[in-house]
Order: structure tokens, then C-alpha cells, then sequence
């Protein structure tokens, strides 16, 4: 019988034989071994330009989590390539910046679906499709943060490539266009801006693949101008907690399924 040779993925440096089916992203690095704490058995795999990867175990099944960097750009590339050795399920973990004022600092908000003010989605979808979700993440994601009695958000979120076109929108040459879309977010209840989920919920679409999200709130510039002093909020610990048991509850219903 003659030997199965494995070529590994481009950027993620990366194949088959490192990954099952279910992988927590992140955008910065230095995160992932912060994540994989809560596997069992974690094991340092690979780290190349901004990719690196730590695996380990839940409920049983092999599980890793990827770094992707920012913005939507080489989130996008990672999931690609994730996917083409086959992984199936991601849960994004990441940071936001609160929009709607209920949205305090420390809060977790979990994207049902994105607003797609970024550019990687375009090369995936025609901007009238939705960069949404998947029911059964979002769902279990919910369930976790009730379980874990955290203070969360379910709804709409929006994702940019220009971090500070939020935050010195002033400054930009089309500062019209930011300030007015930024009061249309406000209106329709957007929750929160954040830099990957448009781009990894439509890509998700495009692979068949499942995908959901969970942020945690550093701050909230609109609570701020409102007159709120609370504290800027920047321990990730509470989203990856929750991710970690969503994904737990993820793996033990496909088991059951299987049954």
C-alpha cells in the first residue's frame, strides 16, 4: 500500500493530519495559547506570518485554534485553508468597540449577523446577500453564556477595514461617508464594529461551512459621549470561556446525532 503524502496548506503551514473538524479563530497571535489552556493536551503546531496554531482536545474530538490577524483579508485566506483539510466549524473570537448604548464595557455580544463595510466579502458574494451565521453556533454560543451567567447580546454587528476611520473619522478624506454610516448603525440598533465576522460569515456561506462569533466589548465610544464613565474592559478570558463550552456543546450534539 503506498503512502498518503500530505502537502501542507500555503499560509497556515498546515495539513490533514494536524486538524479534525472544529476550530476556534482569533485574530491576534498571542491569544492562541491563552485558548488552548482550556483544551485538553494542548500542543503547539505551527506559526507562520500571522497563522499560528495550537491543538489539543474537547469532548473527545481534536480541536485547534488559529490565529488569523487582522481584518477580513487573511481571515478569509485562513479559513480557506482550514477547510480544505477539513475543518467544518469555527467560532471567531475576537474584540469590538460597543455602538448600541445597552452595550456595556466587559460585555460579550455574539454576531447573528454582519454589516459588510469591508471588502473581502465582495469577492465571495454580491453585496445584497447577508454575511450571517450559522443558527447552531450562535445558538450554542447563547446557551454558553447564560450556562457561564455572562452578560451577553445577540444581534447585528459591523465589520470595517479601517480601524481608526472609526476612531479619527475626522481626519479621512471621506469623512462624510463614515460619519453618516456610522449614524445609520446607531439608528438600526447595530451592536457593535469589530474588522473580521462579514468576511468569515460569508466565506463560511461559500464553503458550506459553519461559523459563528462572540466579541467581547473593550469599550464603548457612544456610551462615553453619552456621559457613562465605566472602564475600558480588556481581559478576553470570559469569550474564550464561552467559546470553549459552545464548542464542547457543539461536538457532543453532532455526536448524538451519529447515534
Amino acid at each position: 500500500m503506498g503512502v498518503i503524502i500530505m502537502s501542507k496548506q500555503y499560509h497556515i503551514q498546515l495539513d490533514n493530519s494536524d486538524v479534525g473538524k472544529y476550530c476556534i479563530l482569533v485574530g491576534d497571535p498571542g491569544r492562541c495559547e491563552k485558548v488552548a489552556k482550556h483544551f485538553n493536551n494542548p500542543e503547539f503546531l505551527q506559526s507562520n506570518r500571522e497563522f499560528t496554531t495550537w491543538k489539543g482536545s474537547l469532548s473527545g474530538e481534536d480541536v485547534i485554534v488559529a490565529s488569523t490577524g487582522i481584518g477580513g483579508p487573511s481571515a478569509s485566506i485562513c479559513m480557506e485553508e482550514l477547510v480544505a483539510i477539513g475543518v467544518n466549524t469555527f467560532i471567531r473570537v475576537g474584540t469590538c468597540g460597543g455602538i448600541n448604548l445597552d452595550v456595556k464595557s466587559g460585555d460579550l455580544v455574539i454576531a447573528l449577523s454582519a454589516v459588510r463595510q469591508e471588502g473581502t466579502s465582495r469577492e465571495y458574494a454580491p453585496m445584497e446577500y447577508p454575511a450571517t451565521g450559522s443558527f447552531e453556533v450562535i445558538n450554542a454560543l447563547k446557551m454558553s453564556s447564560d450556562k457561564l451567567s455572562y452578560n451577553s447580546h445577540v444581534g447585528v454587528i459591523q465589520s470595517k477595514d479601517s480601524f481608526y476611520g472609526q476612531h479619527n473619522p475626522d481626519s479621512s478624506p471621506v469623512s462624510y461617508e463614515l460619519l453618516n454610516k456610522w449614524e445609520s448603525w446607531k439608528k438600526l440598533g447595530v451592536l457593535a464594529s469589530e474588522m473580521e465576522t462579514a468576511a468569515l460569515f460569508v466565506t463560511a456561506a461559500k464553503l458550506k461551512v459553519r461559523c459563528g462569533c462572540i466579541l467581547l466589548a473593550l469599550w464603548n465610544q457612544e456610551r462615553k459621549k453619552a456621559g457613562f464613565m465605566e472602564e475600558d474592559f480588556l481581559d478576553t478570558e470570559r469569550a474564550i470561556e464561552t467559546a470553549v463550552e459552545a464548542l464542547n456543546l457543539l461536538i457532543q450534539n453532532d455526536n448524538n446525532k451519529m447515534k
